[in-house]
């Protein structure tokens, strides 16, 4: 179970070359080098699951899902060197990135 005051960072990537097999394994790499930032507690590198329902979205490539201790730590992330980096040298492999980031509700 992750902590109540955890902070989550879910990115959706589609692909500028779908069916290249090239810029698929750059990004992964990418996204694991990405993981190497201290303020990461945990993260996970996906792509889309054999499910099959109309709720279900599977347009997506790959997904990086990276939880925080905080607000503060996904702060430091974003400026991060490592985070920069990747933004750099990958972010011509994408032609559309969707963030969804989320807390848990106040009680």
């Amino acid at each position: 179970m992750i902590p109540e005051n955890y902070f989550i960072h879910h990115v959706y990537f589609w692909l500028k070359e779908p069916n290249n097999q090239q810029a698929h394994a750059a990004l992964h790499e990418g996204l694991q080098a990405l993981s190497k930032v201290p303020q990461i507690k945990s993260f996970h590198i996906g792509v889309p699951a054999s499910t099959n329902r109309n709720v279900i979205e599977r347009s997506y490539h790959f997904s990086w899902l990276a939880i925080f201790e905080n607000l503060t730590d996904e702060e430091i992330y974003q400026t991060h060197p490592i985070h920069l980096r990747f933004i750099e040298t990958c972010g011509h492999l994408w032609e559309k990135v969707v963030v969804f980031d989320s807390v848990s509700p106040s009680k």
